[in-house]
């Protein structure tokens, strides 16, 4: 009987460490990420500090840099401007709608109908009051590439 129960016991721990281990490659509400340039091969990264921009909206300057290690990377997930509070460790899904508030500066990841003074596409900037409250402009719509490094299921946002 011993063996038994012991057994089942060993079956449950190992199908919850199982569970949390794919778990943990998910991207999850106010989970804090460093987003890539896949079209470079992942070689840079969004990076954002107080600085404005000297042109166009000038507001917070967004760029993306080789440097990987830097603070100035790192992006918290929130739920999207004027949706319910997206709950710290829900998983983010395919086609969900969020925020990326920079960490540092609490300015929200940004576009809008300006043009970039660079690339002469929309501009992309740092947005808001510094405590996550910005506008619709702030939405970001979660794209998985069905099969794709970030695809997680086939339903889920996933990390490396």
């Amino acid at each position: 009987m011993k063996q038994t129960a012991l057994s089942f016991l060993s079956a449950i721990l190992l199908s919850a460490a199982a569970s949390y281990a794919s778990d943990e490659k998910l991207v999850t509400c106010s989970s804090a990420i460093k987003l890539t340039h896949i079209e470079s091969g992942s070689k840079y990264y969004l990076l954002s500090d107080d600085r404005q921009l000297q042109s166009g909206s000038g507001q917070q300057l967004v760029t993306a840099v080789e440097n990987n290690r830097t603070p100035d990377g790192l992006w918290q997930i929130r739920e999207a401007h004027d949706s319910p509070v997206c709950d710290a460790g829900t998983p983010i899904r395919c086609g969900d709608v969020i925020r990326l508030m920079h960490v540092g500066t609490g300015r929200n990841l940004h576009t809008h109908g300006i043009k970039s003074p660079l690339s002469n596409q929309h501009e992309v900037t740092g947005f808001g009051s510094g405590q996550g409250e910005g506008d619709s402009g702030d939405n970001w719509t979660v794209v998985c590439e069905s099969g794709g490094d970030f695809c997680k299921g086939g339903r889920y946002w996933g990390r490396d």
